[in-house]
């Protein structure tokens, strides 16, 4: 069970660097305060049967646009190295039936799978991260969440040709995939490529309109040494 403080203080942290004090950011806060430990339990019942636990487990930060792959990779690593799969879209699905994407759903979501993956991670279950986690300050939360628990950070790139994404969300549009939880489209695409911040961090790029093989032996031989 998660400890109460133990939630308060992601919290604490993610509210403090995202949100603008501004009466409409108050209420953000506020409401995603008041159902950051419901929303907790709802992600932590969803997860399932979880991998047994390891020392010194990997946080594997996957990053990418919609429509590049990202959940495609993320089922086919957790299939070669026994991971705890957290995916952003089935998260807010679970919490969010019918989503809006709105500001304040977004913190609710995130907050609660920040807190979640740190629990994980502290009982030794390695996790995967699926989101597209395109911003630093974003991705700066997780390095402090790997720092705190002693967590190996792995940071994985995914990405493909743009006329390769595009055929793809138009499948997406055209026919639904069971496996596939996101919403987004070509014109999220278009809007979300404008706000990509670099990894600056050593990382592995993963082109997912070719074969997997070979990066994904290479990835699990660098989660198994």
């Amino acid at each position: 069970m998660i400890e109460r403080e133990n939630s308060s203080t992601i919290l604490d942290d993610m509210l403090e660097h995202e949100t603008p004090n501004t009466p409409t950011a108050a209420s953000t806060q506020f409401e995603t305060r008041a159902f950051v430990e419901t929303d907790v339990a709802k992600l932590k019942q969803s997860l399932g049967q979880l991998p047994e636990p390891i020392v010194n487990p990997p946080l594997v930060i996957v990053s990418g646009l919609p429509g590049t792959g990202k959940s495609f990779f993320c089922r086919k690593l957790a299939t070669r190295f026994p991971a705890c799969v957290v995916e952003s879209d089935a998260m807010r699905k679970i919490l969010f039936p019918t989503p809006q994407y709105t500001a304040t759903e977004n913190a609710r979501l995130f907050a609660a799978c920040h807190v979640v993956i740190e629990s994980l991670l502290k009982q030794g279950i390695p996790v995967i991260f699926d989101a597209t986690n395109l911003l630093e300050r974003h991705r700066e939360r997780l390095y402090n969440i790997a720092d705190k628990t002693g967590a190996r950070l792995v940071l994985v790139q995914v990405t493909a040709p743009p006329s390769v994404t595009y055929q793809r969300l138009r499948a997406r549009k055209e026919q639904r995939n069971p496996e596939d939880n996101s919403d987004a489209d070509w014109e999220v695409y278009k809007r979300m490529r404008q706000k990509v911040d670099k990894i600056w961090r050593n990382h592995f790029v993963v082109d997912t309109s070719r074969d997997l093989t070979p990066i994904l032996d290479k990835i699990v031989r660098f989660l198994t040494r």
